[in-house]
């Protein structure tokens, strides 16, 4: 927009609708031969600005010395938008201190009337007088309105009742955002229990998985010192082993890296500890292996990855900031990884 003020257009604005609503709106679009003759007869630098304007991803419309855009349909998005970001801040007893702040408003503006000598209220066919009693009259009236009970006893006349129903609207709306507030806070509630359960729940899957790959790793190690029979059993028995271990060395890579919630430290250290010795449990294993035998393509491609994401697990590594025994759990898998290859 700066680029085209500098041009020469006088009234400017961001379009937040884009091309495609402006020309749901029936506002006129300018042809590719117009443009075409509009960027000859300009001077050859602002033609290359303009065009390389035109190449930017957000849509601006503007016209020189003409109205730009779609005002009705611009604002009342704009005014849409800021009303729910509003209800979206408030809490729900200050949504209903709204509402009850409306009432009494709407309430002393009935009374008011009364001093005019044109009352805007009638109770029973009286009118009502500006009062304490005709102040009460006039609340109970407001309440009764807002709430769209209406019993009838009270009545509006007059201009009042443009009020009257200005108010039954406003006040069915705002309790609808009280009730949508206690809603959504519910379900927060729900949806916060949930991902708590499933939180915990990958936690103790990773540390099971972990030590289940750990444990087999010590198998197939064991074997290697015994002098293997069959190598290729035992490749596949590595290569099921390193697969599993790849996935939650994965889960463990998006926990430190993407951490929704973080977890405990005593949690976070026994996993470090736990891959860590399974990462040097799995060098030892491919240390001692016979040189001749044939590793399977999925396990060459399943030890990359692994290298790979424990490469990324260091004190320095990681976006957020681990107590010093963490820290140094991380540099540890690090550098176990970086002996794997």
């Amino acid at each position: 927009m700066r680029l085209l003020e500098q041009i020469g257009y006088t009234n400017v604005r961001h379009y937040h609708g884009g091309i495609a609503d402006w020309k749901e709106a029936g506002l006129p679009v300018e042809s590719a031969s117009a443009a075409a003759g509009a960027s000859r007869s300009a001077p050859g630098a602002l033609r290359s600005a303009a065009q390389s304007a035109a190449g930017q991803s957000s849509p601006v419309s503007a016209r020189r010395g003409g109205a730009v855009g779609h005002p009705t349909l611009s604002r009342s998005r704009q005014w849409g938008s800021a009303l729910l970001d509003l209800i979206e801040s408030l809490s729900p007893g200050q949504i209903f201190v709204v509402w009850l702040g409306m009432v009494l408003v709407c309430g002393c503006l009935y009374w008011l009337t009364g001093f005019s000598g044109r009352p805007g209220l009638v109770d029973g066919g009286t009118p009502i007088a500006a009062t304490l009693s005709g102040l009460m009259s006039a609340i109970y009236f407001s309440f009764v309105t807002t709430t769209s009970v209406g019993y009838g006893d009270v009545l509006p006349i007059g201009p009042m009742r443009v009020l009257s129903i200005f108010e039954a609207v406003t006040g069915l709306l705002i309790f609808g955002a009280l009730v949508a507030k206690f809603v959504s806070r519910r379900q927060d509630e729900l949806v916060r229990d949930i991902y708590n359960v499933t939180f915990e729940g990958r936690l103790d899957r990773v540390q099971t998985n972990l030590h289940l790959v750990l444990s087999e790793l010590q198998s197939i190690a064991m074997m290697c010192d015994d002098g293997m029979s069959q190598p290729q059993r035992v490749a596949v028995r590595l290569e099921s082993a390193v697969l599993v271990f790849g996935g939650e060395l994965r889960a463990i890579h998006a926990l430190l890296y993407n951490p929704q919630r973080a977890p405990e430290e005593a949690v976070l250290e026994a996993i470090l500890v736990a891959l860590a010795s399974a990462l040097r449990t799995l060098s030892d294993v491919l240390t001692c292996l016979p040189p001749a035998l044939e590793r399977p393509q999925a396990l060459q491609s399943a030890l990359r990855m692994i290298c790979a994401l424990a490469d990324d697990i260091c004190a320095e590594c990681v976006p957020q900031v681990y107590a010093p025994t963490l820290t140094e759990w991380m540099d540890r898998v690090q550098q176990t990884a970086r002996r794997i290859f």
